[in-house]
């Protein structure tokens, strides 16, 4: 089984995605972590000294390499459906699972974050709250296209697990 899981940042990807791995034994990887291991460089630091393009493609390339591979959860960044077209590579890939949470649900966790976030570096509340409406509105309708949309408020493994079984 292969389960890519897609949403904005502070959608819960990462935590999820190791519950779920866990509850089906299947391996847990995030991409941001694959790209920040292979290249010896932090996500932010990739922003810092290249630009965002540098590192979308950075993330395509690591994409890619999950074609081979076999039971796993995989995490990706919230941008990453959006470029690329990494959506079309994340259906050929396995089941995408999109974790949907509004623009208000979002900003109140990424306000609570300890990840530093590049694209979100130093906003204030409003800004942050603006910049995730901007967003969401471009990415969504990516977000959208996956074999499964999921409420990213309090998700347990076990209710992903019973859509999966209706796949």
């Amino acid at each position: 089984m292969k389960i890519i899981l897609i949403g904005f940042m502070g959608s819960g990807k990462t935590v999820f995605g190791k519950k779920l791995a866990n509850r089906l034994n299947l391996n847990f990887y995030d991409l941001d972590k694959q790209i920040e291991s292979k290249y010896q460089m932090s996500i932010p630091s990739i922003f810092t000294n290249f630009d965002e393009t540098v590192f979308r493609n950075l993330e395509t390339k690591q994409l890619t390499e999950f074609i081979n591979k076999d039971n796993f959860v995989l995490a990706c960044g919230g941008g990453t459906p959006y470029y690329n077209s990494n959506m079309k590579l994340i259906k050929k890939i396995g089941i995408s699972v999109y974790l949907e949470l509004n623009a208000t649900a979002l900003c109140s966790r990424l306000l609570k974050s300890k990840t530093q976030r590049p694209l979100i570096t130093g906003l204030s509340h409003q800004e942050l709250q603006q910049k995730i409406e901007t967003l969401l509105s471009v990415r969504e309708k990516y977000y959208k296209q996956s074999d499964i949309i999921i409420s990213g408020i309090n998700l347990k493994p076990d209710k992903l697990i019973n859509e999966l079984n209706q796949l």
